[in-house]
């Protein structure tokens, strides 16, 4: 399963980890994803959305 978020596609971000002797080695950074379950077109159905989307108000959970 990809670490995307369904709404808004906000997916891992790259970068470096430098130490302070300037050590280079990469990493990433996942996205903050939740599974909840939200009104998708009238079903009630279970999707992985990050926290930004869910508070925002971009996620109608469901009941």
């Amino acid at each position: 399963m990809a670490q995307k978020c369904e709404i808004c596609g906000k997916g891992p971000s790259y970068g470096n980890i430098i130490s302070h002797a300037h050590n280079v080695r990469r990493r990433r950074w996942n996205a903050n994803l939740r599974r909840v379950r939200a009104m998708v077109n009238g079903v009630r159905k279970h999707v992985r959305v990050c926290t930004a989307c869910i508070r925002s108000g971009r996620v109608k959970k469901a009941a």
